[in-house]
């Protein structure tokens, strides 16, 4: 039977979402879990929504595993689960997941906040972990203007770290940036889904611009380019939380999986391979 896992963890002391030889992460944590209360190692791999990098937090994460139906269907799964995990995992629903479900490839979206406290009347001790304390103000409007022109179905080459036969083509749905009342400057960031080193990449660009190194017409010139740019600073994995991940309605879960599987069609003028 498989079941949806939602969770939230603490990413500063995990190399990250998978499961890695001799380091610690947050798929192996969840997974010696379920063969201790399975009582068996033979279970399936947990599928993820989002695969988070060393030092990546998440509120929103959202995991599937296929458990047996004794074991999916115990009332006390969720209080045994965290019973056994430690205390920066805290898996916050366990459930019956519906027909055609899979969290990686029935999701429509995923969305990311980047935290950054640019003075020190904005620097909270207590949200050390999950906050970026930068050294030069930042100017709201100008991460805002650089932040337009990235908006929509583009190459992202220049922001993604390039993987054998991975496509680099995304649809980048949202990337608002707010000034919170406690000063500290917040960015929300939506998309389809994300290569790797996307969402800090983008940031790092702005934050360039929000001080003034870069004019808000540079991180949409990028787009041009079909290799990663040099210029790009990827910024500090600490500040970034997955906050939520979305997926449609029941009925059309498979059709989402069955979409989100087929090969992305390349941009014209890119030589980007196709993902699947």
């Amino acid at each position: 039977m498989r079941v949806r896992i939602d969770l939230s963890y603490d990413g500063t002391s995990f190399a990250g979402w998978a499961a890695q030889h001799d380091q610690r992460t947050v798929q192996g944590e969840l997974e010696s879990a379920f063969a201790v209360i399975a009582r068996r190692d033979d279970l399936p791999r947990l599928t993820v929504a989002g695969r988070t990098d060393a030092g990546v937090h998440a509120r929103g994460q959202v995991a599937h595993l296929d458990l047996p139906a004794e074991l999916a269907e115990d009332r006390l799964l969720l209080r045994r689960l965290n019973g056994r995990l430690p205390d920066d995992i805290q898996v916050r629903a366990v459930s019956r997941a519906p027909e055609g479900f899979d969290a990686r490839f029935s999701g429509v979206s995923r969305t990311y906040v980047y935290r950054v406290a640019d003075g020190p009347a904005a620097v909270d001790p207590l949200r050390r972990r999950d906050t970026l304390e930068w050294p030069r103000p930042l100017d709201l409007g100008s991460v805002r203007a650089g932040s337009s022109g990235l908006v929509g179905l583009q190459d992202f080459a220049a922001y993604c770290k390039k993987r054998e036969g991975a496509t680099t083509i995304r649809t980048l749905l949202r990337l608002d940036w707010e000034r919170l009342p406690d000063g500290v400057l917040e960015a929300t960031v939506q998309a389809d889904a994300f290569c790797h080193s996307m969402v800090r990449s983008l940031i790092g660009a702005l934050l360039a611009v929000g001080d003034g190194r870069r004019e808000p017409s540079w991180p949409a010139e990028l787009l041009t380019s079909t290799v990663r740019a040099t210029g790009v600073l990827v910024a500090p994995a600490h500040g970034l939380t997955l906050v939520a991940v979305e997926y449609p309605p029941d009925d059309q879960l498979l059709a989402r999986q069955e979409v989100t599987r087929r090969s992305r069609p390349p941009l014209a003028g890119s030589s980007q391979a196709d993902e699947g």
